[in-house]
């Protein structure tokens, strides 16, 4: 069963009205309403607001579907011109004649189709890394006591080992750097 909707009196050239009502002959009308929705014209503007009156005429009028609707023609008519004059010098005018439009919108019900994915339109398989692991990471022991004295002793014996460790290093090289300058003093 065929909807319309019309919109008369248009104050839009039909000519340019024509070649938007083209691109979207034949297409979905959710689809076909998403791409006026976006074109710069005023004629796609006013093409938008027949064909969503003719989709909600379809819904409340007859129960259809929205999403299974399809603009199954368009029919783009002239309607009277108004003239006018614009004044040019020595008392001349030259005539404007400003075009009105009279669109009709036809939107039928087809049977929805499953969706046709083009080929390679499946979605890439990503791999899946795990996070690397730590070398220097405390192992982590499952015990009954607080949380809080396990980091602590651990800490302690750490920082106690380092400490030790450094002293002697350290020593040694201030006693070299000493010894150094005695002996180039004395060869000086």
């Amino acid at each position: 069963m065929e909807v319309r909707a019309v919109a008369k009196y248009v104050r839009v050239q039909p000519r340019k009205v024509r070649i938007i009502a083209d691109e979207i002959r034949g297409k979905s009308a959710p689809h076909a309403a998403s791409l006026l929705r976006y074109h710069t014209s005023k004629g796609a503007k006013m093409l938008r607001k027949v064909l969503v009156s003719a989709m909600a005429n379809a819904e409340e009028n007859n129960g259809m579907n929205q999403a299974n609707l399809y603009v199954a023609g368009i029919t783009v008519d002239e309607g009277p011109r108004l003239k006018r004059m614009q004044a040019r010098a020595m008392g001349r005018g030259n005539r404007i004649v400003k075009k009105t439009s009279h669109i009709t919108v036809v939107v039928e019900e087809r049977e929805p189709t499953p969706a046709i994915k083009p080929h390679g339109t499946k979605p890439k398989v990503r791999p899946k890394f795990a996070a690397p692991k730590k070398k220097d990471q405390a192992p982590t022991v499952k015990a009954t006591a607080p949380v809080e004295e396990a980091p602590a002793e651990v800490t302690e014996t750490v920082t106690e080992a380092t400490a030790e460790v450094e002293t002697p290093a350290a020593e040694t090289q201030v006693e070299e750097t000493a010894t150094e300058a005695t002996e180039s003093k004395e060869n000086d």
